[in-house]
């Protein structure tokens, strides 16, 4: 095995792929109202209670609203929904902004056109380095037909440029 740095081991991680989600809370404290983020750091941990899990890091707005609240949402992408996931990563752009459309469950805002939605009630929370594991009761799921937004290699869709070739 060979010694790695931080961009070693993030592009190593890149080659899995994953979905792609927006994770959601809403700010009951301000003025913002919903609240978002890109994370791809999604998966389920038990059925029985449901739970699942978002990793969060500790710098992220995300990270103290969930805390406040004790909930939030994850709506999982459709492969239509790349402009959406850019939006919430930090690239803003007002037609998406104004183009958004949230059904409201359990407290907590979900992407209507998302794949699979799910509201949470924060169940637990572990600390992980330089990220908070966010475990989140099911409260509520709503899914869609359709194909996930997948991400992998720093690139969205199904296929992407092996490591070597960039």
């Amino acid at each position: 095995m060979a010694e790695f740095d931080q961009m070693t081991f993030r592009r190593a991680m890149g080659a899995f792929a994953t979905g792609i989600t927006i994770m959601t809370t809403v700010d009951h404290d301000g003025e913002q109202g919903v609240h978002g983020m890109t994370a791809n750091s999604f998966t389920s941990v038990s059925l029985d209670p449901p739970l699942v899990m978002v990793a969060v890091d500790k710098r992220a707005c995300m990270h103290d609203l969930v805390q406040q609240s004790k909930v939030f949402g994850v709506s999982v992408l459709n492969a239509r929904q790349e402009a959406i996931s850019r939006h919430f990563a930090g690239r803003p752009n007002a037609d998406v902004e104004a183009s958004l459309r949230y059904e409201h469950c359990d407290g907590v805002a979900l992407l209507e056109d998302s794949l699979m939605s799910v509201a949470c009630r924060l169940w637990a929370q572990y600390e992980g380095g330089d990220h908070t594991l966010f475990v989140g009761e099911v409260t509520q799921l709503r899914q869609r037909e359709g194909e996930p937004l997948l991400y992998v290699r720093g690139q969205y869709g199904l296929v992407a440029q092996p490591a070597t070739e960039r």
